[in-house]
């Protein structure tokens, strides 16, 4: 009996392909747009493309024939698809289904076993190897190629090669501090290159324990490994980055409490990966509060105020985020983001930033207060005058309207600037339409 043929627009192929594609686009993007890109980008890029080569020329025979389909015996067929089993696995209830099928319900949230409508106590999926060998002898009677496993790719792009890798990773991060080491920076590799890596987190409670068991468990004698640490924060910053994984990386126990330390206590790579990971898990409201309860401002600010030039503009969009809410303005305002920020400003560091978070903290009474205590006023005239920025321009024009309206007095100051340089009326002429309104107020009064 012939074999069938080959599909050529195999779903699954065209997924990897995609996956590829959309990375291929990314490094050109980098290499192209970064006059200092790395070589290290060049061969990721030539890494891409040849993987990219290779599903192209691949052939892979997934096809069955619809008499025989049909005519498989009925514990081959999912209960969901009712179609043959390609990738049969377990669940916590014991019953089988094929992968792709029950792996797309437990994305969407759902917990139940769908034969036994009992709730699972985990989402891990067990290959079954016995059926899978079953069903392999019985296409082979009838001269039906059954792709191997390894070499099946589901929606997202993972082999089963792929997820008994991860898995074989994950375990390493329980064992010896050499072991660890060697997980920790192929994690870090895999889920940096690969959006699908950073899916697979996704699939067990488990995974990201067993990633943060080195920092969270397994104290050493002379402290966290420095690298090991800068590993697993990265590859925490990497599953963030996922927008499926935000809210179970920001409610895993562990997280939120081994970034904080890591601003604190890591390399100053470390320092910035950790406020890069919080301020992309913020990007949800609810991590929002999360991360705010957890007093992660403090040592953000902090981290802010030594100003160093690798961490900044992390820590300043994390910060940002954060302020979002009212909650954590009164947490910001109270750990000393407004003399931090306004000291940096005045040092001429990252001010289109911070001014963006001053703005945003202004809408704070007790922020206003400060600002005009510190001395904001002066500070955010001589950035109207040095800077080209019209948002900044904004922003500036926007604190100083509310600063003046909380204290009377310090009209007085504006004044003293518009006779000596006539900048509102500068600004007035060739300011932005949104600062213009603003600046009315400070010409008539």
């Amino acid at each position: 009996m012939a074999k069938t043929g080959v599909f050529d627009s195999d779903p699954a192929m065209v997924a990897k392909a995609t996956e590829l594609k959309k990375e291929l686009q990314r490094l050109v993007r980098a290499i192209v747009d970064d006059e200092d890109f790395s070589t290290q980008t060049i061969d990721q890029a030539k890494d891409t493309l040849s993987a990219l080569k290779e599903l192209k020329f691949k052939k892979r025979s997934l096809s069955l024939k619809l008499n025989d389909v049909l005519s498989c015996p009925p514990e081959f067929r999912c209960p969901l698809s009712k179609e043959l089993m390609r990738d049969p696995v377990i669940v916590s209830t014991g019953e089988t289904y094929d992968r792709p099928f029950i792996q797309k319900g437990l994305k969407a949230g759902n917990r139940i076993c769908p034969r036994t409508q009992q709730v699972l106590s985990h989402t891990i999926l067990t290959p079954n190897h016995l059926v899978r060998e079953m069903i392999s002898q019985w296409c082979k009677n009838r001269g039906i190629e059954l792709s191997d496993p390894v070499l099946l790719v589901n929606e997202d792009g993972i082999t089963e090669s792929d997820r008994d890798h991860f898995l074989s990773l994950l375990q390493k991060m329980s064992s010896g501090l050499p072991d660890q080491k060697e997980a920790a920076k192929e994690l870090r590799l895999l889920t940096k290159r690969m959006p699908s890596f950073r899916a697979l987190f996704g699939e067990s409670i488990l995974a990201i324990p067993q990633l943060l068991s080195p920092l969270s468990e397994g104290k050493f004698e002379d402290g966290i490994h420095p690298e090991l640490q800068e590993d697993v924060i990265t590859t925490l910053l990497n599953l963030s980055i996922h927008d499926n994984n935000k809210k179970l990386v920001a409610e895993s126990p562990m997280v939120i409490p081994l970034l904080i330390e890591a601003l604190q206590s890591g390399t100053i790579q470390t320092r910035s990966n950790a406020a890069a990971a919080l301020f992309t898990l913020s990007a949800l409201d609810s991590n929002k509060a999360l991360i705010g309860k957890s007093g992660a401002l403090k040592p953000l600010i902090a981290l802010l105020d030594e100003g160093h030039p690798l961490a900044m503009k992390d820590v300043a969009s994390a910060i940002f985020n954060l302020c979002i809410t009212h909650e954590n303005k009164a947490r910001a305002v109270r750990d000393g983001a407004v003399r931090t920020i306004l000291k940096k400003i005045s040092n001429r560091m990252h001010v289109d930033e911070l001014l963006a978070i001053l703005a945003m903290l202004s809408s704070h009474p007790k922020a206003v207060e400060e600002m005009g205590e510190l001395g904001a006023v002066p500070c955010l005239l001589r950035v109207i005058r040095e800077t080209n920025c019209g948002r900044n321009k904004e922003n500036c024009i926007a604190v100083l309207h509310t600063i003046c309206l909380n204290d009377r007095t310090k009209w007085k100051e504006i004044r003293e600037e518009e006779n000596t340089y006539g900048t509102i009326s500068e600004l007035a002429q060739n300011g932005t339409s949104r600062s213009k309104g603003k600046l009315v107020a400070f010409l008539i009064d």
